[in-house]
């Protein structure tokens, strides 16, 4: 094609029409700019095609991820309501529970001692698109901006909230590791007991927050995975 349009230069120099060379010299560079706008085009439609599939990418992946998060956050919620349940009747009736029904009392120790699990989140698919920058080029902004407000922040509070009440619960397991290791409670006095009473009650009281955060971060969930 470039020796075609050569051959055409060359004879119309050699004839001496140089108007008409002129006028095909203009014409070859709107054909060249033309041909350059094309490639262009191709090219963005290229680059516009890739980005819509990596999006298309990124939305399955990270509603399986978040699907799993849901089902985690779920079990960690219905783990420790029976202990913030159990928590009650302990606040409510534990100095009489003690001298009356030592077995009852045990019982419902043993129930607010079992293992206690936090949440932290599965982050491949998002950090994955933040260390590519492919966030900021999603065409669905609000979709994009939900799902950094949930992870930098809604999770980042989770994870925060979630190691202070490992800390209040590591901070109990120790104090009190004789009646979780026998399943029974010491011999006490008033006072231990009120002691015991304190120590729980700022447990608790972390967990309860914990718990609504976790039904909080479960709702942006929910708007996320239905807006995709």
């Amino acid at each position: 094609m470039i020796k075609f349009f050569r051959k055409i230069r060359q004879k119309l120099l050699s004839e001496n029409k140089f108007s008409k060379y002129l006028i095909y010299a203009v014409g070859e560079i709107i054909l060249v700019v033309i041909g350059i706008l094309i490639a262009l085009q191709i090219n963005n439609w290229n680059e516009s095609r890739k980005l819509t599939d990596t999006e298309k990418q990124f939305t399955l992946s990270l509603n399986k991820d978040l699907k799993q998060d849901k089902d985690y956050i779920i079990k960690v919620i219905e783990h420790n309501i029976p202990r913030t349940e159990t928590y009650e009747i302990l606040n409510n009736d534990l100095l009489k529970l003690y001298e009356n029904d030592r077995k009852l009392c045990d019982s419902l120790f043993k129930e607010y001692f079992i293992s206690q699990p936090t949440f932290y989140p599965i982050s491949g698919s998002y950090e994955s698109a933040v260390s590519g920058n492919l966030i900021t080029l999603f065409k669905n902004d609000e979709f994009a901006q939900k799902v950094v407000k949930l992870y930098n922040t809604t999770y980042k509070r989770l994870i925060v909230n979630g190691a202070e009440v490992d800390k209040r619960w590591a901070f109990l397991s120790k104090k009190y590791s004789y009646e979780r290791r026998t399943g029974k409670f010491r011999e006490m006095k008033s006072e231990q007991i009120t002691e015991f009473l304190d120590d729980i009650f700022h447990h608790n009281k972390q967990m309860i927050y914990y718990l609504k955060q976790l039904e909080s971060a479960m709702t942006e969930i929910d708007r996320i995975i239905e807006e995709k």
